[in-house]
């Protein structure tokens, strides 16, 4: 088995990823050939500009699944969400309309996306209420949110709720910017990354690679710890997805 890739936007047509079928295909084929054998796509639910749920989504998971079968691509892929902050997180928890990445203890796991710019007021209330509810919120790239890049205490009140923590490969990497790959570097040394993920929007700057991250991460904290946030720890929370 490879890597696994919790966080991308593969799906073809639904979001700002991948625009059709055909540009899913050639970003499987990127990830095939840095080292992923599997795949959780994870297209935005958020209201009111990506208005998803589990019924755009199957298709769309559908159509990309028929392509790598008939193109011969060894990739497993199933899908998730990543979900935008806001109250209607609350409706679609309650109604079953929000998909979870995976199980982490005994909860399930979702793939959470704050406002790029900030950490809303109030927003560890809500986290509180998931995590009441036996959903644990995995934060998506923290690294690239604009407070927390001014201010890590920022990160605090989730990480002592027990919150998760999904950092971008690209950021451990350099590819977002100084500030980004500074506080990914401290995240990944003081043990507080759960996994690592590609975020893959297209090709050309955000593709579907792993590798260069993991051997970035290895310089930090070793290689067998580098090399479980994209394999053994990813399995543990989304195993289930291809079982």
């Amino acid at each position: 088995m490879g890597m696994i890739d919790l966080h991308n936007h593969l799906l073809p047509g639904i979001d700002d990823g991948a625009e059709d079928v055909d540009t899913s295909v050639e970003l499987a084929r990127m990830a095939v050939a840095d080292g992923i054998s599997h795949l959780v796509c994870t297209p935005h639910i958020h209201p009111g500009r990506f208005d998803n749920t589990p019924d755009t989504i199957a298709p769309a998971l559908a159509a990309f699944r028929q392509a790598l079968d008939d193109k011969g691509i060894a990739l497993s892929v199933s899908s998730a969400a990543e979900v935008r902050f806001g109250l209607e997180l609350m409706e679609g928890i309650a109604l079953g309309t929000v998909p979870f990445l995976g199980e982490w203890q005994g909860d399930r796991v979702l793939l959470l996306e704050f406002p790029h710019g900030e950490v809303p007021f109030g927003a560890e209330k809500l986290t509180r209420w998931m995590i009441d509810r036996k959903v644990r919120p995995m934060i998506a790239h923290p690294e690239r949110n604009k407070a927390i890049m001014k201010s890590r205490v920022k990160l605090k009140p989730f990480l002592d709720q027990g919150c998760l923590l999904q950092v971008t490969a690209g950021s451990v990497a350099g590819r977002f910017g100084e500030q980004a790959r500074s506080v990914a570097h401290e995240l990944l040394q003081e043990g507080k990354v759960t996994i690592l993920a590609s975020d893959a929007h297209n090709s050309s700057h955000r593709p579907p690679q792993l590798r260069e991250a993991v051997q970035v991460a290895a310089q930090l904290i070793g290689d067998r710890e580098a090399a479980a946030l994209v394999t053994s720890r990813p399995w543990a929370i989304a195993g289930g997805h291809f079982g």
